[in-house]
């Protein structure tokens, strides 16, 4: 079953890269990608890691509760990852190096399989979403300044469909449609959950 699993993976981002990196497509309404474009305008870049860890019971990947000091989406689910800093040469190794500083994930222990279409937020980065498979640690070590905790969700979970919520968030006077799954009390959305409808949407 992993092999298949892994496959799987393997097959669905292949011929992703670096070089390019197509912008996902946000399922907004007309109007909301008019009135929200000029947010989009001079992105930063930005790179998170999608961590599929291989488990004796299956595919988990492996997710982070924000610190509620940070300044930009406290206590919101998300992957480790963050700002391209000017020494990373790649945005792979962007992802690497936040997943180790953020939760200890050494990247000797990730391979990185491919990438899941940029995403772009409202907090003005363009994030590259880097798919890697993961040979897990005994333990997490986590950065309390930045992750408050760590939670495992199933991969199978995770690739249904039909998990995924379509809500709608009042901004600027617009209904901007986002996704949300929630699973074992952790409520997954914005674009943290985007980024996994896409990769939902890939294997599909």
């Amino acid at each position: 079953m992993s092999a298949a699993v892994e496959a799987r993976l393997r097959q669905a981002l292949a011929g992703s890269s670096e070089q390019h990196r197509p912008l996902v497509d946000l399922e907004w309404p007309w109007l909301v990608q008019k009135a929200l474009k000029p947010l989009f305008n001079n992105l930063r870049e930005a790179a998170v890691l999608v961590p599929i860890l291989r488990r004796p019971a299956g595919y988990t990947v492996l997710l982070t509760v924000r610190a509620e000091t940070l300044r930009n989406h406290r206590g919101q689910v998300s992957f480790p990852g963050g700002r391209r800093d000017a020494d990373d040469a790649t945005l792979a190794a962007c992802a690497l190096r936040e997943a180790e500083e953020e939760v200890g994930l050494e990247s000797a222990r990730a391979e990185i399989i491919g990438y899941l279409d940029d995403y772009p937020t409202t907090t003005r980065y363009r994030v590259t979403p880097v798919v890697a498979l993961v040979q897990p640690p005994e333990r997490f070590r986590i950065d309390a300044g930045e992750v408050a905790e760590v939670f495992e969700v199933p991969l199978a979970v995770l690739l249904d469909s039909s998990r995924y919520e379509t809500k709608v968030l009042s901004k600027q006077g617009l209904n901007v449609p986002f996704y949300e799954v929630n699973h074992e009390g952790y409520r997954i959305w914005g674009a943290t959950a985007g980024m996994l409808k896409d990769l939902c949407r890939k294997l599909s």
